[in-house]
Parts: C-alpha cells; structure tokens; sequence
C-alpha cells in the first residue's frame, strides 16, 4: 500500500489505545461476540443472495452457468486482494472503526444492486460489496483473539462462524421466496437494510488491547514474519482452498441444482437450500467448537484431527446426496444437510488451530493472507470451475441436439460431484496439518517468552 494512502486510513482508523480496554470481564466478550456473530450474520446474508436469485437473474439476463459463478469469482478476487491491506490496518488501527465502515459500504452497495440493468451492473455492484464484506473476517478473528483465551477460541470461533450458514440460510430462506412474490430487485432491498442498522452498534462496542487474553504481558510478543512460514499455516492455507472451492461451488449452485434437478420453485429451493445450511451448518459448528476445546486440552493437534475426519466423512454423503434424481428429494436433503455440517465443522477447529501459531499482534494479517490465498486459490475458481463444468457435460449430453432445460439439470448434477473428490483431498491435507501444529504451537510460545 503506498505511504500517502497508508496514512490517510491510518488517521481515518487511529490506534485504538486510549479506547481498548486490557480487563475483558465475560459479560463485555459476550456481548461483543453476540454482536460480531450478528454482523457475520449479515456478512454472508448479502454474500448469499446473489446465489439465492441465480435462477431469476440467469433468466432476466439470459446467463450461462459459467457467467453465473463469474459473479461469484470476481467477487472472491477482488475481497482477497482488499483483505491484505485491510488486514494489516486492522493490526494497527481501531478495529471497530474499520468494521463499521465496511458494514456500511457492503449494506449501501448490495441495495444498490436492485438498479441493475446488465450483468456488468450486477458485477460491479458484487465488487463493491467485497470491498466492505473484505473488513469482516479479519478484524473479527483478531478481535475474538483478544476477547478469550487460547483453550476457549474453539467455541467462539464457531459461533462466529456460524454467520456463514445461518446467514446463508436466511438468505435462502427469505430472498427466494421474497423474489417469487415481488421480483428479485426488491429482495436485494431487503438485504441491504440489516447492515446499515448494525453499523452503528459496532462503533458503541469496548475493543480490548492487543494480546489481552494471553498469558504473556501485553505487547510482549512481537511481528515476525517468520511464523507466516511455519509448515502447519501452509497446510491450514491449502485446506483453505480445498474447503472453499467446495463451500462456495455448493452455495453458488444448490438453489440452482434443487430447481433443475428437484423441479422446485425458486421459493421452495430457498428454502430447501437454507434448511441444509440452518441445520447442518449450525449444528456441525457448534459441535465442532464444543469438542474442538475439549480435545485441544488432551491433544494439540486434537482440533486439526477432528476436521480431517470431519472431511472424510462427508465425502460419500455429498456424493450419495447430489446423485439423488427427481422424486427423492427427501433423501438429498439429510445427505447434502449432513455433509455441509460437517464441512462446516471446519471453521471453528481451524480458525482456532490458526491463532496457536500467530502471535496476537499479526492474526489479522495472517488472516488476510490465508483469506487471499485461499479464495484465489479456491473459493474464486469453485463457482466458475463447477459452472464451466455443468455447461460442458450439458452440451457433452446433448450432441447436436439443442441444450434443454432437462439436460443442463444433468450437466449441473454431473459437475457439483466434484465436491465430494475435494473433500478427500481436504482430509488429507488437514491430517497433515495435525502433524506439525504442535511443534509450530511450541515454537510460537518460545518466541513469545524470549519477547517478554
């Protein structure tokens, strides 16, 4: 980031020394998690809607699969390039300011995106809401560091992330059938309006100093750009791109795939889209945080352990669930539910597994890069790979015949089973990761000792 605008968002996000508070007693953590949970709520609401709309705008517009996950691709892009510079203000800077200014930016933008007159409209507006949204992860991650200590990150860490399929399911669960009722353009105005009202309640929020939940005196521990370059972060940041290839690929195209193959309405795929995410989702994180702490008290590398058996687990389900053809969607439901749970179970173990080997000082900057390696590496490519793929098996089914409605639901079958491969590759790299973390764990403590 050049010097000029560095100190122009230095003076517009100032230290937050005089403000931070270094005694963080449970009821402030609480309510600052509650809140952070909210906003993540929000976060990936508005993420989602896109997706929730993808068979109403592919209509309007006249789109190709492939341009469908192109809205999501840029979107990934340009939130992973954001996040580094933003990342590292959030490692120097008031965290609260920073949020409450991308809440706004995405909450403005998302509602701007009901003027949309072509794809091009649509795609800038998808831009500006990954500058805003592009503030969230890293400044809350670094935030809740600071609020609990290192044997109780699991949990809050998972009910943080639980924004991910809860907001997505509501997502699903109202813009569907909002567009059914009144049209898509109305559904992205009702998106819009919970961030503008949380922004205000962010700024209102105590942020704790730096390191106020270590055991080391804060400010002992030091940047070093070293511990970037541990071999547990390179496996975390590969598990990222495997993870997010698949979470995104289903939450681009699972609406899409319950209306074509499951012959639903747009409302009803919401809905049956938000179930998977509200019921699996929810339900996989909050186990996976509960039992994440438990085993890191026995085992350090309990937590990395955990989500790679997670993510072996769901590979046959997600196989079974998306193989289900019209007529069983009784039977796709708990399959697609159970798998998304357990992949779900990733954020809460692995996000905590991450601060082990990241001094407080630098979280949100390892944050930021783990973010733009992964969705540049993965989340950027799932949407428009799986859409690439769709088209092609679709075109590859229908010869020289015409592509109908009926064969791009086969084309879109065949090519979500890409999830399931990547979910065997993701237990693998995450079983690796279990086999460095606690020496890594072990090198970051030393570090932080000879700080002090």
């Amino acid at each position: 980031m050049p010097a000029a605008w560095r100190a122009v968002l230095i003076k517009c996000f100032p230290m937050a020394t005089k403000p931070a508070v270094n005694s963080i007693s449970t009821g402030i953590a609480v309510r600052t998690l509650t809140v952070l949970v909210l906003v993540n709520i929000v976060n990936f609401y508005d993420r989602h809607v896109a997706a929730a709309l993808a068979e109403p705008l592919r209509h309007e517009f006249g789109l190709t699969d492939a341009q469908i996950g192109l809205i999501s691709t840029v979107f990934t892009i340009l939130y992973a390039i954001v996040g580094i510079p933003i990342g590292r203000l959030a490692d120097s800077g008031s965290r609260k300011k920073l949020l409450a200014a991308g809440i706004v930016v995405w909450g403005c933008v998302t509602g701007l995106a009901a003027w949309a007159r072509s794809l091009s409209m649509l795609v800038a507006s998808r831009l500006g809401l990954a500058v805003g949204e592009a503030a969230c992860a890293p400044v809350a991650t670094s935030w809740i560091g600071d609020l609990f200590p290192p044997n109780r990150r699991s949990r809050p860490l998972a009910l943080f992330m639980l924004g991910v399929p809860v907001g997505g399911a509501l997502s699903f669960f109202f813009s569907g059938p909002i567009a059914q009722r009144f049209g898509w353009r109305p559904a992205m105005l009702v998106a819009a309006i919970p961030a503008l009202l949380l922004a205000p309640v962010v700024l209102r929020l105590p942020e704790p100093l730096r390191g106020a939940s270590e055991d080391l005196p804060v400010g002992a521990e030091r940047l070093r750009k070293s511990s970037l370059l541990v071999p547990t972060f390179v496996w975390i940041i590969a598990s990222g791109v495997l993870v997010n290839f698949n979470l995104y690929a289903l939450g681009t195209f699972l609406p899409a795939f319950f209306q074509r193959v499951h012959h639903l309405r747009v409302g009803p795929a919401g809905i049956s889209t938000g179930i998977v995410y509200a019921v699996g989702g929810v339900l996989g994180g909050v186990i996976g945080g509960g039992w994440g702490d438990r085993l890191v008290r026995r085992r350090p590398d309990g937590r990395m352990l955990l989500a790679a058996y997670a993510a072996a687990i769901s590979a046959p389900l997600a196989y079974f669930g998306i193989r289900q053809g019209f007529g069983a969607l009784a039977i796709a439901v708990p399959l697609l539910t159970a798998a998304y749970g357990l992949l779900n179970m990733y954020y809460g173990l692995v996000y905590a597994s991450l601060q082990d080997i990241v001094a407080p000082a630098q979280r949100a900057t390892a944050m930021a890069v783990y973010f733009l390696i992964m969705y540049l590496g993965g989340a950027s490519f799932g949407p428009v790979i799986t859409g690439k793929l769709s088209d092609f098996m679709a075109r590859r089914a229908a010869g020289a015949l015409p592509v109908t409605e009926s064969v791009k639901a086969f084309g879109l079958q065949q090519a979500m089973q890409i999830v399931p491969v990547l979910a065997i590759g993701l237990a693998i790299v995450l079983w690796a990761g279990s086999r460095t973390i606690a020496r890594d764990a072990q090198r970051q403590r030393a570090q932080a000792s000879s700080a002090a």
